[in-house]
């Protein structure tokens, strides 16, 4: 595959607005055009990651940040693939670039949150497992969350400390990341001492639901040099592999594992086999990296991607995080934008959110939270009903 150029990068600040996602979105976009130096008549196709709390606009969120900005005539594409749904669009974008088919795309991801736990949209869907397992066992995210956490303790002896220690390592990120929800330092004490939410975790071990908005203006390399960015920042690989079957692991939205009688497990898990993809593509390594991006939807779920990237080893997460590897300043900076401890979800721009970091990473223009002599990032999350997710970005 060939580079595309990330020419500009925007956000809307992360918080609970209590406004429409288009106004987040637009905010966004008007931000990375901007940012990139180019006007909207510029852009010949928008990628819109969808948002499934904004009514049918959000449904067709490529259309509908196109109207907001001024129809102009420009193709339009939606992409839902739940917290993987930036990671898909940037992909749709890519290819639309690499494809010929248009040199400059606008990548959109905006969204308003409810108060609490996320929850299944309304209607009786029997042979829907997201709605199932709410219906069944009343299992939120957390409870989800809660299970990773205690496979981690039988497994690795993790430590309650070492989850607690995940979020004082996000947050001192995050206050230094002026659109982070949460910008305060946050003790091991005060983690440990807020409500239980799902055993083993407390409150400020898991995200929190968020509304804000995230865009990126892509191009061809062609029209970057054109456009007079001789070094920009590229996306150099991005991953959306599925899972192999049999899926022996637990994970969201399921409510039970294949059966691995017959069938040997993979080789790999799917998270593994997420980074392996891009590493791949991207003809790099773990060892290449600068900093990673990685989808904290727990503190625990933090150690895990630190294995699942080939940080370290099978239960080295928390060794590695002992040693300071993954603050700021340490070897290999995780999170350094705050993550989505700072941030919390909003879904269809999380993974957007986190490609904008690396490109400011990557620029050398993070601020005080600069990681020094950043070359190369990668994201990694992922979305339910098995959407991989992670992008690898180089300069």
């Amino acid at each position: 595959m060939s580079d595309v150029a990330v020419l500009g990068a925007g956000m809307h600040p992360w918080g609970k607005w209590g406004r429409s996602f288009v106004e987040y979105g637009t905010a966004a976009a008007r931000a990375a055009l901007a940012d990139a130096g180019i006007g909207w008549q510029d852009v010949r196709s928008v990628v819109g990651a969808d948002t499934v709390r904004g009514g049918y606009p959000g449904y067709v969120a490529g259309a509908t940040f196109a109207q907001a900005l001024g129809w102009q005539g420009a193709r339009v594409t939606s992409v839902y693939a739940a917290c993987a749904s930036g990671a898909q669009a940037i992909d749709t974008a890519r290819a639309q670039i690499l494809a010929g088919m248009a040199e400059v795309v606008l990548v959109v991801g905006a969204d308003s949150a409810p108060k609490g736990f996320f929850a299944p949209a309304g209607g009786e869907r029997p042979d829907d497992p997201d709605w199932l397992r709410f219906r069944l066992l009343g299992a939120t995210n957390p409870v989800y969350f809660g299970l990773y956490a205690r496979r981690r303790m039988a497994l690795h002896g993790d430590t309650l400390d070492d989850f607690a220690q995940v979020k004082v390592k996000n947050a001192a990120a995050g206050a230094l990341n002026p659109n982070a929800r949460y910008r305060a330092a946050v003790s091991a004490g005060q983690v440990a001492s807020s409500p239980v939410v799902a055993d083993p975790l407390r409150l400020l071990d898991i995200c929190a639901t968020s509304d804000g908005g995230a865009a990126l203006v892509l191009s061809s390399m062609e029209y970057a040099r054109r456009h007079g960015a001789g070094d920009p920042v590229r996306i150099r690989a991005v991953s959306t592999v599925t899972p192999t079957y049999p899926r022996t692991l637990l994970d969201l939205p399921d409510i039970a594992t294949d059966s691995a009688a017959a069938v040997d497990p993979p080789a790999l898990g799917f998270r593994e086999s997420i980074a392996r993809a891009a590493y791949e593509e991207a003809g790099l390594g773990p060892e290449d990296l600068s900093l990673a991006e990685v989808y904290d939807l727990s503190t625990a779920l933090e150690l895990q991607w630190y294995e699942d990237l080939g940080l370290c080893g099978p239960g080295e997460g928390a060794k590695l995080l002992r040693e300071g590897a993954t603050a700021l300043g340490g070897r290999i900076p995780v999170n350094a934008g705050g993550g989505l401890a700072s941030f919390g979800e909003a879904v269809p721009a999380q993974a957007l959110a986190q490609v904008c970091e690396l490109t400011w990473q990557l620029r050398g223009t993070a601020g005080e939270r600069q990681v020094a002599g950043a070359r190369v990032g990668m994201t990694a999350n992922q979305g339910l009903f098995g959407h991989g997710s992670a992008v690898v970005a180089v300069r």
